[in-house]
């Protein structure tokens, strides 16, 4: 009779346990979906987040999942699309889900029938703009910012709007000085660059400028900061503000500008592969990305800017739009209409004009 009073309580205390996994406010038979993933064990993510920044993501989903390992792949923007699709074209392995700052490249994805239509349970709790069919959701909330050397910058050169910018590194003390993404190899790069080609009246004013200017190119955020840390460049544009406007809390040589005519917002986006080999383990990792304890972590332990409105912390979309003004903001949507300049010959014709301009030496 003990013995199998005994039994009895394990058996409840491992149902207890396991239903424990399921997210408050869930439906019932999301355990099932739990059950399934576990099962297959594993998760293959594709990413153009910093491996440091994601870390923290990891071992929370971990903790709330155990037995599913998850496998991240570290790469830039351009490299997380090419990896995709080459290995997708050969019938080989490749991720299960793809989570990149390349709004535009992680669309054109999409919409070409790579991602797999799920409805997450957390998609209410997100913006209007932050979703596309429920095929690719947004997750963080993040700023093209200007980045300046404090150092070498007096408070009165400092630029606080675009047309400020463009006047500024035409003097002959920011040339060899200025520096942006390299936007034939970033894809964040070109889309932002392309979208001030849009929002911005005197774009080509700024593309002269840059020209003026003799700006070097980076492939990546942390060699521009770098560069401007050390006073190589003494200005940056662009520059993905997640990452500066935590690098300034500790290096006192970094200063970040939020343009006050107008900050883009990047989002980066994420999407389920729709021939995922571990579909169910997707399934829950998307749905933790945006739930609020995500939400979280992404703020205080990532520092990537939460997209939730109802996430607090020290890097959310509530404080950055109070910062800025909610005029000002300018989030860029989740949907189609970033493929513009995908399109072969346009993206030519931009990138023709850049170098002609601003690319010149």
């Amino acid at each position: 009779m003990i013995k199998k009073l005994t039994t009895a309580i394990l058996l409840a205390l491992a149902a207890g346990s396991a239903l424990a996994q399921v997210p408050q406010g869930y439906p019932a038979d999301y355990q099932k979906l739990v059950d399934a993933a576990k099962k297959e064990g594993k998760l293959v993510v594709y990413g153009a987040t910093d491996s440091k920044a994601t870390q923290p993501l990891i071992r929370d989903f971990s903790a709330l999942y155990p037995g599913i390992t998850v496998e991240y792949n570290d790469m830039n923007s351009t490299e997380v699309y090419n990896r995709f699709i080459s290995e997708r074209a050969a019938g080989g392995n490749t991720a299960d889900v793809m989570w990149s700052s390349s709004m535009d490249l992680q669309l054109k994805l999409a919409a070409e029938g790579s991602a797999l239509q799920y409805k997450s349970v957390e998609a209410a709790q997100l913006p209007a703009w932050a979703i596309w069919e429920h095929k690719a959701y947004g997750t963080t909330f993040e700023p093209a910012a200007i980045v300046y050397n404090k150092r070498l910058l007096a408070a009165g050169e400092v630029p606080q709007t675009h047309d400020d910018f463009v006047r500024l590194i035409q003097q002959p003390k920011f040339r060899d000085k200025v520096t942006t993404y390299d936007i034939e190899k970033s894809g964040v790069g070109f889309m932002f660059m392309t979208r001030d080609a849009a929002a911005y009246p005197k774009f080509a004013e700024l593309q002269k400028a840059f020209g003026v200017a003799k700006v070097r190119v980076q492939s990546s955020t942390g060699t521009m900061m770098e560069r401007i840390s050390s006073g190589e460049n003494l200005i940056g544009y662009n520059v993905l503000g997640s990452y500066a406007l935590v690098r300034a809390k500790t290096d006192p040589s970094i200063g970040v500008v939020l343009p006050k005519d107008y900050t883009q917002i990047m989002s980066r986006v994420v999407f389920i592969n729709k021939a995922a080999r571990n579909v169910n383990a997707a399934k829950l990792w998307l749905d933790y990305m945006l739930s609020k304890r995500g939400q979280t972590i992404i703020a205080n332990e990532s520092k990537l800017y939460a997209i939730r409105a109802d996430v607090t912390g020290e890097t959310t979309s509530a404080d950055l739009v109070k910062a800025i003004g909610q005029a000002n903001v300018k989030p860029i949507p989740v949907n189609p209409s970033v493929l513009d300049y995908l399109a072969p010959a346009k993206r030519m014709a931009f990138l023709k004009g850049w170098k002609e301009t601003a690319g010149k030496k």
